[in-house]
């Protein structure tokens, strides 16, 4: 998407004058839906279950990209942790209510420990940067370009593609406010499609994206990361066709996984209700419609 939004691809076949925005956390991206600050959004699966539960007014209508290892758990050298289960009495860093603080208690539900055993603290990635360096912290889930600096002197234990075989699949959304799709549902649908665009250009060929190539540049100048480390973060990633994401697997199933999540993140006392179904809060036409 970094790629494309370099570009006036968006706003071409929109027609809308486009603020992009960065926010720390799916809790800030919450907020700022809620709020009617912001329209249309990117939002992790953990904190996407999180805001249907709390009845915000949004639609998920297709994926970004599952997460695979460009969320990951890095441990800090000397930690003694060498797997998961060395967490038991750790400090682990992780933005609280992010798909990854979702990968990491499962993770440590599959070790056969309780959030309990672990001290979990609460931290925005530019945080958990400035407690790694302090060492005040023994490891943290998190995602680039804070990962990519934590491994520069830790070690990754687990990703999100690992935990996702462990039964805790994670991804993000697109996610649009359901007023705002109904007025402007032809501009959705070509959104829609300029993003499938974008990921199938990098599917159809990822070897040719290299530090040199213009669309990792373009995401570098974007994001602030180094063009030399665009790549490995690309590969973190797992990007579906938007044809693909039309079925039972995916769209199709968004509302039972957002149910999931949301019993999930209930156990970890995250939150305090489950609803009973989510299928308000999937929009599956204007995948359909942009796939035609």
């Amino acid at each position: 998407m970094n790629a494309v939004r370099a570009t006036d691809a968006f706003e071409k076949a929109t027609g809308w004058d486009i603020e992009w925005r960065v926010f720390n956390s799916g809790t800030e991206v919450i907020a700022a839906m809620a709020s009617g600050d912001v329209k249309l959004a990117e939002l992790g699966s953990s904190p996407l279950a999180i805001a249907a539960t709390q009845g915000v007014d949004l639609q998920m209508f297709m994926l970004s990209y599952a997460i695979g290892q460009s969320e990951s758990l890095i441990a800090r050298e000397g930690s003694g942790i060498a797997a998961v289960a060395d967490l038991k009495g750790k400090r682990v860093a992780v933005p609280v209510g992010s798909t990854a603080h979702y990968s990491l208690i499962g993770a440590v539900a599959h070790a056969g420990l309780t959030e309990g055993d672990v001290t979990i603290m609460s931290m925005p990635p530019d945080q958990i940067a400035a407690a790694w360096d302090q060492g005040t912290i023994d490891a943290a889930f998190i995602w680039p370009p804070v990962q990519t600096q934590l491994l520069e002197s830790g070690t990754r234990i687990v990703g999100a593609d690992e935990t996702a075989e462990w039964g805790y699949p994670t991804f993000n959304a697109w996610v649009v406010n359901t007023e705002f799709a109904a007025q402007n549902r032809d501009q959705v649908v070509a959104f829609a499609k300029v993003m499938d665009q974008a990921n199938q250009a990098y599917l159809t060929d990822p070897a040719a994206w290299t530090a040199d190539n213009e669309s990792v540049r373009a995401i570098a100048e974007v994001t602030g990361a180094p063009a030399d480390q665009i790549p490995e973060i690309l590969r973190g990633y797992t990007f579906i066709p938007l044809a693909d994401q039309v079925g039972e697997t995916w769209l199709g199933n968004a509302a039972n996984i957002m149910k999931s999540k949301a019993e999930f993140l209930q156990s970890a006392g995250r939150i305090d209700t489950v609803a009973d179904d989510y299928s308000a809060f999937v929009n599956t036409d204007i995948a359909a419609e942009a796939v035609k």
